[in-house]
């Protein structure tokens, strides 16, 4: 089967450069191709990936099988070393458009570290979904102990607000009706730019002047770098969808110490009841991290208990993975099945509180976007079932019932 296929895994942020990378790709001309846009943030996602490739090669022996991404990025060499792939791109390197069109070496991967700006990317379309991804901040400037990222990513750098509202503008009038900004440490949006504007500084801006834009979602956001103005307009924009998801890692004050978080748990349960305060309603997801190095069982508990005290809608659960080269590889590791245990409890509390938050919804009404027929997600990215509607359409639903996992509406 001859056309180009993009393999995704890891965050939005890639979801959103894959998009760019198809562009490129098509524009180079590239007709048999398969690329994987990797993700380093756990052993396992970089498993998948391998075994993906191999896959790949398998299934199409003709193809071109071109990898990217974070684990690309960190580790080209024993990419490299695959026989299956043809060609190894940086983080950098795959956003260019002369990199799928000039003949090259087969790894094409450089010092991430030294890149000091990014550029508006624009795409002008998302495969068919009905939500499209707008990239405004690239890279990070902290050492969390337990994460590689700042490696594959580069320093912290941010598309300047013109640019991103003239992006904004164009994927609203190509027709989505909800844009969600992305970056690999959101909140750290502008501190590289002039007069360093804060993330809540450019939301207002691009609400105010893209006007078409119907709904504005965010990705995820540290907890301890919300800044007053983002406040304000969770309070008070009914644009900004209200649906938060934090990273927040541990529920534990020790562990957050040696894990080189900015905050505590006590600056966890504050943003949680601000949010709630602000925005009744809210939707609240996290990250967490299960088993990470000196977790002991009253540490995991206090992670455990969080998940209640703080009203978390929804959790997103890594099981710890040492990643070479960082602090958390080099401290006592717990072993294996614990770290899968607590991964597998922290996983059935927030199942739990999931079921408890969509069912608390029933009787109510829903702007739902339409992903597919039958299905979309609500404000609160809770998702709904449906009958009948069209992609990108938003409906306006009565919430009829719940499942564990989903709610159910009609017409309003």
């Amino acid at each position: 089967m001859a056309g180009i296929e993009i393999v995704t895994f890891g965050c939005r942020l890639n979801a959103f450069e894959s998009e760019v990378m198809r562009g490129h790709a098509m524009a180079a001309g590239l007709e048999d191709a398969v690329i994987f846009n990797t993700c380093a943030v756990t052993a396992e996602a970089e498993r998948q990936a391998r075994q993906a490739i191999r896959r790949a090669r398998r299934e199409r022996p003709g193809a071109r099988i071109i990898v990217t991404g974070c684990a690309a990025q960190i580790d080209p060499l024993a990419y490299a070393a695959m026989g299956e792939i043809d060609l190894v791109l940086g983080n950098a390197e795959k956003l260019k458009a002369e990199s799928w069109r000039a003949p090259q070496a087969r790894v094409a991967v450089g010092d991430i570290m030294r890149v000091k700006e990014t550029a508006a990317h624009f795409v002008d379309g998302f495969n068919h979904q009905a939500r499209a991804f707008l990239e405004v901040q690239q890279g990070c400037d902290h050492r969390c102990t337990f994460c590689v990222i700042p490696f594959g990513r580069g320093p912290s750098r941010s598309v300047p607000a013109g640019a991103v509202v003239a992006s904004a503008r164009a994927l609203a009038a190509k027709g989505y009706r909800e844009i969600v900004l992305t970056g690999v440490d959101l909140a750290s949006y502008g501190a590289d730019l002039p007069g360093k504007p804060a993330l809540g500084s450019l939301v207002r801006r691009l609400l105010a002047l893209v006007p078409d834009l119907e709904r504005l979602r965010l990705s995820s956001l540290d907890p301890a770098a919300i800044d007053g103005e983002l406040w304000r307009l969770i309070a008070e924009e009914p644009r900004l969808m209200p649906h938060l998801h934090l990273s927040i890692q541990s529920g534990d004050d020790l562990v957050l110490k040696r894990m080189k978080r900015r905050h505590s748990r006590a600056d966890v349960l504050e943003a949680c009841r601000r949010a709630r305060d602000l925005r009744p309603g809210v939707a609240l997801g996290a990250d967490l991290i299960a088993g990470f190095p000196t977790e002991s069982e009253a540490m995991f508990r206090n992670t455990l208990d969080l998940v209640g005290e703080a009203g978390l809608d929804y959790l997103h659960v890594f099981p710890f993975s040492p990643r070479s080269g960082t602090p958390a590889a080099r401290m006592p590791q717990s072993p294996r099945a614990l770290v899968k245990e607590r991964a597998s409890h922290l996983r059935a509390a927030g199942a739990v509180a999931l079921a408890h938050s969509l069912a608390a919804r029933v009787g109510g009404d829903a702007q739902v976007l339409v992903e597919k027929p039958g299905f979309g997600r609500c404000e609160h990215y809770a998702p709904v079932a449906f009958e009948g509607g069209l992609p990108g359409e938003i409906l306006r639903l009565r919430l009829t019932g719940a499942s564990p996992e989903r709610l159910f509406g009609q017409a309003a």
